[in-house]
C-alpha cells in the first residue's frame, strides 16, 4: 500500500515537474535574462569606472553556459525537486487519508496540496520573495538561505498545527467555527513572526522593478501549478486505485 502511494506521488510529482518548466520556460527565464543583463550593464559600468588608467583585467570565464542552465540544469533541478515532493506528498497523503472526516481520496489530496503549497512556498514567499539570480548581495546569500529555510520550517509547523487544532476544536466548536480559530490563530503567529525576522536588501539599486514583479510573479505561479497539478494527478490516479482494489471480488473459501 505504502510503496504503491510512493511510486504513484513520484510519478504525478515528476509530471507536475513537467507542467512547472513550460511555465519556468515561458514566463520566468526571460525574467532571468534581464535580470543577468542588468548585472553584466552594471559591472562592465563599475570595470569602465575603476580601470581608467590601468590594464583592463581579463573577463571571468563562464563555468556553465546560459544554454545550459536553461535547459539541462533547469530539467535536472526540476524533475528531481518534482519526484522529492511527490515522495513526501505521497507520506502526507498516508498520514491525512481517513483523518479529515469522510474525505475521499481526491478531496484529501486537494486538501494535502493546498497545505502543502501555504506551508513550503506561500509563508517563506510573503516574508522573502523569490529574487532572480545574479541580482542580490553575494555578502547576505547565507543568511538570506538561512532565513529562508527556518520560515519553511516555520511554515510547515504553523500549518500543521493549525490543522491539528482545527480537529480538536470541531467537536465543541463545529468545522466552520473550529477553522476560523485555526485560520486566525495560525494568521496572528506569522504576523508576528513576520514582524519580528529580518529582511535583509537582496536587490541591487536600479534593478527594474518590472523584472522583479514578473519574476516573482512567475515563481508563485510556478509553484502554484506544481503543487495543483500535483494534487489533482495524485488525487485522481489514488482514487482509481482504491475504486479497482474496492472491486475486486474477494476469494472465497472452501
Amino acid at each position: 500500500m505504502m510503496r504503491s502511494l510512493l511510486v504513484r506521488g513520484m510519478l504525478a510529482g515528476l509530471a507536475a515537474a513537467a507542467v512547472a518548466l513550460l511555465i519556468a520556460w515561458i514566463y520566468g527565464e526571460p525574467q532571468v535574462g534581464h535580470a543577468i543583463s542588468f548585472e553584466e550593464s552594471q559591472a562592465a559600468a563599475e570595470h569602465a569606472h575603476h580601470a581608467a588608467g590601468a590594464a583592463a583585467e581579463a573577463p571571468e570565464e563562464e563555468v556553465v553556459s546560459r544554454t545550459t542552465q536553461k535547459t539541462t540544469g533547469l530539467i535536472t533541478a526540476l524533475g528531481f525537486y518534482g519526484v522529492a515532493v511527490g515522495g513526501l506528498f505521497a507520506i502526507a497523503f498516508a498520514f491525512a487519508y481517513g483523518r479529515l472526516g469522510a474525505l475521499g481520496a481526491r478531496a484529501t489530496a486537494a486538501l494535502v496540496a493546498l497545505a502543502g503549497f501555504v506551508a513550503v512556498e506561500l509563508v517563506p514567499f510573503l516574508k522573502y520573495p523569490a529574487t532572480p539570480p545574479a541580482v542580490g548581495n553575494p555578502d547576505t546569500i547565507g543568511s538570506r538561505t538561512a532565513l529562508y529555510f527556518g520560515m519553511v520550517a516555520l511554515g510547515v509547523l504553523a500549518t500543521a498545527a493549525a490543522v491539528i487544532v482545527g480537529r480538536r476544536l470541531t467537536p465543541k466548536l463545529g468545522l466552520w467555527n473550529a477553522s476560523i480559530v485555526s485560520t486566525v490563530g495560525f494568521a496572528v503567529v506569522l504576523g508576528v513572526v513576520y514582524r519580528l525576522t529580518p529582511k535583509p536588501d537582496a536587490v541591487a539599486d536600479g534593478f527594474p522593478a518590472t523584472v522583479l514583479w514578473d519574476f516573482r510573479l512567475a515563481s508563485l505561479g510556478l509553484q502554484v501549478a506544481l503543487w495543483a497539478t500535483l494534487g489533482l494527478l495524485f488525487g485522481y490516479l489514488t482514487e482509481r486505485a482504491f475504486e479497482k482494489q474496492r472491486a475486486k471480488p474477494e476469494p472465497v473459501n472452501a
